[in-house]
């Protein structure tokens, strides 16, 4: 049996959830951010403090937080770590390569570590903890002794079956991102509409519907997620809040339990580097489908 490191980038909030979690020996490929003139790995930087932050930015439009990709010596290190501690193979569970370059640069770079160990680049077209639950479904599944092919094959059904949905009670940061785009961007920012977000097949964010206030649409996101769910039953499915400021994520609480929904795992807060390009005002919630046995693999 081959011996697999599991790796996740840091958008994948793992850091910030469970610590339970840290038994799964999960290593971390760090995002860089820029933010008030000073550079920072994002695990170094407290993600309360960071929205809390961002609720009080004069001109964000011109003042935004950035990003940047961990360099080649950093993902050389983990790479080389894996190899001197006797992995055969490395699955690497990236943020969506439609949010950036982040998947396209590890794969590219993987590719050089070819004549010495095997590495697997997982774009799971998702972000937040929603990114990180993959990597952590995938080493709970090597520790059962499940090999590399099947989990690579449970992986691409969770990815397929996951779901994000959420609410920003403001859209400047998705707009100036670049995150949201085209006309429903424009008539958002002009009419104050406030969307549902949800993450489409393809890993990008979408407004799926377009409300007029965020109470509003917190009430559609509930509504929505109910026909997500339907009858499946809780014990085949986990179900947490992913927010960013604390501002919305109360009155999602009090909304839900007009609508029955009981989430079964912590509330996670999105990792700064996602989060920057949502700003410090969503609340929402992620899914991730458990597969039952009555569920086709392919």
């Amino acid at each position: 049996m081959a011996k697999v490191k599991v790796v996740c980038t840091s958008t994948g909030a793992i850091k910030f959830a469970p610590e339970r979690y840290r038994e799964l020996n999960i290593d971390t490929l760090q995002i860089h951010m820029i933010f008030q003139g000073k550079e920072f790995l994002e695990g170094e930087m407290d993600p309360v403090w960071f929205y809390s932050e961002l609720e009080k930015l004069e001109d964000p439009k011109n003042n935004l937080p950035r990003t940047a990709l961990p360099s080649h010596a950093e993902i050389g290190e983990v790479f080389d770590r894996a190899i001197a501690e006797g992995y055969d193979e490395i699955l690497v569970f990236t943020i969506s390569s439609a949010l950036g370059g982040t998947y396209n640069a590890i794969k590219l770079f993987a590719e050089e570590y070819a004549d010495k160990i095997k590495i697997h680049v997982i774009d799971t077209k998702s972000a937040a903890f929603c990114e990180g639950m993959h990597a952590i479904v995938a080493a709970q599944l090597l520790n059962k002794g499940l090999s590399t092919e099947e989990v690579l094959r449970e992986t691409a059904w969770g990815i397929e079956h996951q779901e994000f949905i959420g609410v920003d009670g403001k859209l400047d940061y998705l707009i100036y991102n670049g995150r949201l785009k085209g006309a429903k961007a424009f008539m958002g920012q002009m009419l104050k509409i406030c969307p549902v977000l949800r993450f489409n097949k393809e890993g990008e964010i979408v407004a799926v519907e377009s409300v007029r206030t965020p109470k509003k649409a917190l009430m559609r996101t509930c509504e929505l997620l109910c026909e997500i769910i339907g009858d499946r039953s809780p014990e085949d499915y986990i179900l947490y809040h992913i927010y960013t400021g604390p501002s919305l994520l109360e009155t999602l609480k009090e909304t839900e339990q007009k609508y029955g929904i009981s989430t079964n795992h912590e509330d996670v807060i999105m990792s700064p580097a996602s989060g920057c390009h949502n700003g410090p005002w969503l609340a929402g919630y992620g899914l991730y489908r458990i597969r039952r046995e009555d569920e086709a693999l392919d």
